[in-house]
């Protein structure tokens, strides 16, 4: 669970970084932010509903 809400506070600062670089229009940080941004947050997001709907974050071995 930590590990998933480390994952969303820096999805979070890459959205911040994303407002912020397009206001000096520095579009190659504008890119990295944003695809940053898309990645934390999808295995953010993705572990949270695992934890919620399985009761545990990691997967066990049968």
């Amino acid at each position: 669970m930590i590990f998933s809400i480390i994952m969303l506070i820096t999805s979070l600062l890459c959205a911040v970084a994303i407002v912020r670089e397009l206001r000096r229009k520095n579009f190659f940080a504008v890119g990295f932010a944003g695809i940053s941004f898309v990645v934390f947050g999808w295995f953010a997001v993705a572990t949270i509903i695992s934890i919620v709907t399985t009761g545990g974050g990691a997967p066990v071995a049968h």
